[in-house]
């Protein structure tokens, strides 16, 4: 039942409050895009020329300069909202107004201004944070709203700090990253420290799987072969040890050293066989920590390792210098083929080699691909299609499209990224999703 007629300043109230809904909307949408748009995507908008993507680019670039202020304008909104809805619903409803003005906050505010819109954004984050871009930039760029914010902050500083903090900070792996990279950002360190510092850090979670070289790719010599054979083929790779493999059940018998192959050759020996020169190679597990490795390798001094898998089987690889590329980047000498791993487009498309590890291209372009079942990124195509692919046969992951450019048999030898317009789900071409 009404108490009081409805008056002038009743109707500016209520006009008020939908131009605050509208604001709540707007902010819940730009809160949650932004949120979850990470610097390779909005990269690749802004390489595409779309509408606002130079200024989504700039919002995720410094993420510092509007989270603050646009939480601010939320929270202002809400209480302002709040207290002009309870003023209306006091005035025209009476004592019994609060009640009404709480369930109109949540059936209405609620369900309009949070639930509805972050969900939206939820669902079609890039176009959402190409909608808000340009708005939030202006929002969060009021002087007294950036100056305000910060003012808070200090304040929050100075009512947290106490004794209870001397004994830190305790940051997890991800924070001190995040401190690293801030770092680098402000000039405080080097970018080449940074990434040595990174490499560092992620040393330890490595192992010979993820670096080894795959079975496939080996250079190797039967054992039947003479000793000018094999001095034939480590010449014409350019390598000094070369993995002897029994060819009956293709498993290494040993390492045939190139200086020990010369020797025998300038000695007249090039027609003996290859098997009397053989020296022992050391054996790893897949999963074996390559910090670990390396240290065995230094203490036990060999330079070289192949990887077994759980049923004893030569699946790989890896050398010291593998290792030490895990710390320092990549060591490129004569004998290397220098095919850039990744490849970056001007229209914001990736090139990518599919041997190019999970981590690392989670890492380029801001993905959580699970790294469980898959080691390489021709890996995670082949094993979401379930078969070999097509060339241009495709998936859509997180909102990239990665297609099969280069299959060489049942091998991916090249994979193209490219961003999607607006992707929810993992689907492979042709299905619904």
């Amino acid at each position: 039942m009404i108490a009081a007629e409805f008056t002038g300043t009743d109707t500016l109230m209520l006009i008020v409050i939908v131009v605050l809904l509208v604001v709540l909307i707007f902010a819940a949408v730009a809160e949650m895009s932004l949120s979850r748009m990470t610097k390779p995507r909005a990269n690749s908008l802004a390489d595409k020329g779309l509408k606002s993507g130079k200024a989504l680019q700039r919002l995720v670039e410094h993420p510092e300069r509007w989270v603050n202020p646009l939480l601010l304008t939320v929270n202002i909104c809400q209480t302002v909202q709040t207290t002009l809805t309870a003023l209306v619903a006091g005035h025209l409803f009476g004592a019994g107004g609060v009640v009404v003005g709480v369930v109109l906050n949540v059936l209405v505010f609620f369900v309009l201004a949070e639930a509805v819109p972050k969900t939206y954004a939820v669902l079609y984050p890039q176009r959402a944070a190409l909608m808000s871009a340009r708005p939030t930039a202006l929002i969060v760029g009021f002087p007294l709203l950036q100056w305000v914010s910060r003012w808070l902050i200090k304040l929050t500083n100075v009512i947290v700090r106490g004794k209870g903090l001397e004994a830190g900070p305790f940051v997890s792996e991800q924070e001190l990253l995040g401190i690293v990279e801030t770092a680098a950002e402000d000039g405080v360190v080097e970018h080449e420290e940074r990434e040595l510092i990174e490499s560092i850090i992620e040393f330890g979670d490595t192992v010979a799987r993820e670096i080894m070289v795959p079975r496939p790719d080996l250079v190797v010599v039967e054992h039947t072969a003479t000793v000018s054979e094999a001095l034939d083929i480590a010449l014409e790779h350019g390598y000094s040890r070369l993995p002897v493999i029994n060819s009956e059940d293709d498993d290494a018998i040993g390492l045939a050293y190139t200086k020990d192959l010369m020797r025998t050759e300038r000695e007249g020996g090039g027609d003996g066989p290859l098997i009397d020169l053989l020296r022992p190679v050391f054996f790893v597990p897949e999963n074996k920590p390559v910090n670990r490795l390396m240290r065995e390798m230094q203490a036990r001094k060999f330079h070289l390792a192949l990887v077994a898998d759980e049923y004893g089987a030569l699946c790989g690889l890896v050398t010291l210098e593998d290792c030490l590329e895990e710390l320092v980047g990549e060591i490129v000498d004569e004998h290397d083929e220098e095919e850039a791993e990744v490849q970056r487009f001007a229209d914001g498309d990736y090139l990518v080699d599919g041997g190019m590890s999970i981590g690392d291209l989670n890492d380029l372009l801001g993905l959580s691909i699970p790294d469980e079942d898959w080691d390489t990124v021709g890996g995670f195509l082949f094993g979401t299609l379930e078969h070999v692919p097509e060339l241009g046969e495709s998936i859509v992951h997180d909102g990239w499209r990665f297609t099969a450019a280069e299959v060489e048999g049942r091998r991916i030898r090249r994979v193209k990224v490219t961003l999607e317009p607006e992707t929810r789900v993992l689907r492979v071409d042709g299905d619904d999703d």
